[in-house]
C-alpha cells in the first residue's frame, strides 16, 4: 500500500468529522471542462470514467501526461483512486509518480515546474490494482476543491504511461442555495 493510504489508515468510508458517507464524485464533474494535455487520440482521458479498464487512457508523445478534472461544485475529497491500464499493457506504462494540483487552472507542460504540488503520490503496482485501497488525500489540503489537475510525471520505463480509471471520493460543500429563499412580505 502507498505510503501516503498507509499514514492515514487505508480507505476509510467515513470522515472522522460527520458521519457523513463519503461518495464516488463522479457525477459532480463538469466534463465540458476537462480536458487533457498529450493524450493519445485513441485513449482519451474520458475513457477513465467510463469503468471499463481494458479502454483506458495513455499519453502519446511520452510518459507524461496532464489530466483536468473540473467540479460542477466545489466538493471535499477524501481519497482517490487510480486503476491500472487492463488492455495487456506492459507494466512499465503504469504512473509511478503523480503530482497533484488543486484549483489550478489551465496548467500546461511549460508551467507546471513552477507551481507546487499540493501532493505527491509514488505509486506501486500495488497501488493501481483494482482491489487496493483508496488513495487517502491529507483532507485538510481538499477541503474546497473545484478542480483538480493530475500530472503524471513519470512511470515504470515505457515510453508512454497508460491509467486504466481514476475516480475520486468526497462530499459536496454545503452551500446556500439563494434560489432555495422564499421573499419575506
Amino acid at each position: 500500500m502507498n505510503s501516503l493510504a498507509a499514514a492515514n489508515g487505508g480507505g476509510a468510508t467515513e470522515t472522522s468529522a460527520s458521519t457523513k458517507k463519503i461518495i464516488d464524485l463522479s457525477d459532480k464533474l463538469e466534463k465540458t471542462a476537462c480536458y487533457a494535455r498529450n493524450e493519445h487520440s485513441r485513449f482519451p482521458w474520458t475513457n477513465l470514467l467510463i469503468g471499463d479498464t481494458r479502454l483506458g487512457c495513455k499519453s502519446d508523445a511520452d510518459e507524461q501526461l496532464i489530466l483536468h478534472f473540473e467540479f460542477s461544485e466545489f466538493v471535499r475529497v477524501h481519497s482517490i483512486k487510480l486503476t491500472e491500464f487492463n488492455n495487456g499493457v506492459e507494466p512499465e506504462e503504469n504512473p509511478t509518480r503523480v503530482l497533484l494540483f488543486v484549483n489550478r487552472n489551465n496548467l500546461g507542460f511549460e508551467d507546471i515546474d513552477d507551481v507546487d504540488p499540493t501532493t505527491t503520490l509514488e505509486l506501486t503496482a500495488e497501488d493501481l490494482k483494482e482491489n487496493a485501497d483508496n488513495l487517502l488525500l491529507k483532507f485538510v489540503q481538499y477541503q474546497r476543491v473545484k478542480s483538480i489537475t493530475l500530472f503524471i510525471e513519470d512511470n515504470n520505463g515505457g515510453e508512454v504511461s497508460a491509467l486504466g480509471g481514476l475516480k475520486f471520493y468526497g462530499l459536496p460543500v454545503a452551500t446556500t442555495n439563494m434560489a432555495d429563499f422564499k421573499k419575506q412580505g
